[in-house]
């Protein structure tokens, strides 16, 4: 991957280098811009500076998914990305920065995901089954995902919580859950006392402890959770459960 070159950065070597002088982390996303206007075709340049920003990202997210934050250098994400040192600290201030936007990153994937969701809210019994499979879908097909929010949580959500953004990343399953709720209460099929938060909780709760404790069961349980028919399983068991928690 091609990295990309400023006037007012000199070329320097994989590997620590010199490294320019950048606020925090935190006021550097706070006023982070785009490479390019939204707006417009993109030209050489800042198509190469958006494709070097984006391999650091990707790169950045698998290598903390892998390392943990501690353990995730700079130095390990920009040889994954071909890259450089510098070019991170250019791009997200330090590897803080860097760790912010990946938790975001990885938020925002997920949310995009919900959106698309096709639910018809007038069956609401099979709304809520297609939202409890995606959700435990979901863990199973990035687990990433899991990890890389069990790592944040290890650190008591300090990285996250300096996100100029972590508000606009509330779950759109909530709402979707809400209207699903209504709609069964109005048919009379589900009781009329129920927190869509709390039902979207239960959901991912579910989904979320058997992703990130897998391994460990795995060996306490004497058999594989990875095991697709273990998954379905399981699925199938959360879906029973909340429907009977909903249910009059």
């Amino acid at each position: 991957m091609a990295t990309t070159r400023t006037p007012s950065t000199p070329r320097a070597s994989r590997g620590t280098g010199s490294v320019p002088s950048a606020t925090s982390a935190a006021a550097r996303l706070a006023t982070r811009q785009p490479v390019a206007a939204a707006k417009g075709k993109l030209g050489v340049r800042e198509q190469s500076a958006q494709q070097t920003r984006d391999s650091i990202l990707k790169a950045a997210t698998q290598i903390f998914a892998k390392y943990g934050y501690d353990g995730g250098s700079v130095e390990k994400i920009s040889k994954a990305a071909n890259s450089f040192d510098r070019m991170i600290y250019y791009y997200f201030g330090n590897k803080e920065g860097l760790f912010i936007e990946v938790i975001e990153g990885i938020y925002r994937r997920m949310n995009e995901a919900e959106s698309k969701l096709k639910l018809n809210t007038d069956a609401p019994v099979q709304a809520l089954k297609e939202v409890i499979d995606f959700v435990l879908s979901y863990y199973q097909k990035h687990p990433e995902f899991v990890t890389l929010l069990n790592t944040e949580n290890l650190h008591q959500g300090r990285h996250i919580s300096k996100s100029p953004r972590a508000s606009e990343y509330s779950s759109p399953a909530i709402e979707i859950i809400a209207r699903i709720l209504q709609s069964g209460v109005q048919q009379k099929l589900f009781r009329d006392d129920l927190n869509a938060r709390h039902v979207y909780l239960l959901i991912a709760a579910t989904g979320y402890f058997y992703m990130s404790n897998r391994h460990t069961l795995t060996a306490f349980l004497g058999e594989s959770l990875a095991d697709p028919r273990n998954v379905q399983s399981w699925k199938d068991f959360v879906t029973d459960s909340v429907l009977r928690v909903v249910r009059r």
